[in-house]
């Protein structure tokens, strides 16, 4: 009888163990499958880092750039996109077009050029000159052919674009200088755009800019801080500035 009670007494003990260690590894088993879970849910949530999309372009690039007046902007514009025949046949693209601040009848007409020598050809074309006469263009217009050395591309707010041209001793001491004011410029709401320079003579350089506030602009135009990084870049007498807003791009 003592034999059986005690046999009876070590199964129960036994099973009792057994029944704890199951939940006990249930538990453990359990646990690990969540902590699992909520690192793979963590890192499905984290964002990744997205690299800054590049918009400064130093890659040359040749332009025709025109300036004249209109009797009709509507007018004009109708008949300058009506036909791009002559302008694609000599390698012209149609970029940019501007009007001036504020004579709004004032335009500025850029044009990316695949061949200098093409580009040349097409202002001297008697065909230009009847084309503009159709279009209401009055007076006689400016036109360049500019490299573009530097260009910043990215999308801004600003509506006032400056075009300088002026002369300097040399392209690259001044290019060196210019970048040095570029907080400067900034500080006094000037962004840079584009640096271009004729494209048979490196001295005559064109520089565009976007002005977010025209009073702080307007007034480092003619301060003594400007006037000293210009003769530090060796500019050559006083910039021809034109203000334009861009109305169209391609």
């Amino acid at each position: 009888m003592k034999r059986s009670k005690f046999i009876t007494m070590l199964f129960g003990t036994a099973l009792v163990y057994l029944l704890i260690s199951c939940s006990g590894g249930g538990s453990k088993e359990k646990t690990g499958v969540d902590t699992t879970s909520a690192a793979i849910a963590a890192t499905a949530t984290t964002p990744a880092t997205a690299t800054p999309a590049n918009t400064i372009i130093t890659i040359p690039q040749n332009m025709l750039v025109v300036r004249h007046k209109v009797q009709n902007f509507a007018k004009w514009l109708g008949i300058f996109e009506a036909d791009d025949s002559a302008r694609t046949a000599n390698g012209l693209h149609k970029y940019v077009i501007g009007r001036s601040f504020p004579d709004t009848n004032m335009v500025l007409v850029a044009l990316k050029a695949d061949d200098i020598v093409k580009a040349k050809a097409f202002i001297k074309a008697p065909g230009l000159k009847t084309a503009m006469q159709k279009g209401g263009v009055t007076g006689t217009p400016i036109m360049s052919i500019v490299t573009a050395t530097w260009q910043d591309t990215a999308s801004i707010s600003s509506v006032i674009r400056s075009i300088a041209t002026f002369s300097v001793k040399d392209f690259n001491a001044w290019q060196k200088e210019f970048e040095t004011g570029k907080q400067e410029r900034m500080d006094n709401s000037i962004t840079d755009r584009i640096i271009s320079h004729d494209a048979d003579d490196t001295k005559k350089v064109s520089l565009v800019t976007a002005i977010s506030d025209t009073a702080k602009a307007f007034t480092y135009y003619k301060s003594d801080a400007l006037k000293k990084r210009r003769e530090a870049g060796g500019v050559i007498g006083t910039p021809d500035r034109f203000l334009f807003r861009i109305v169209k791009r391609y």
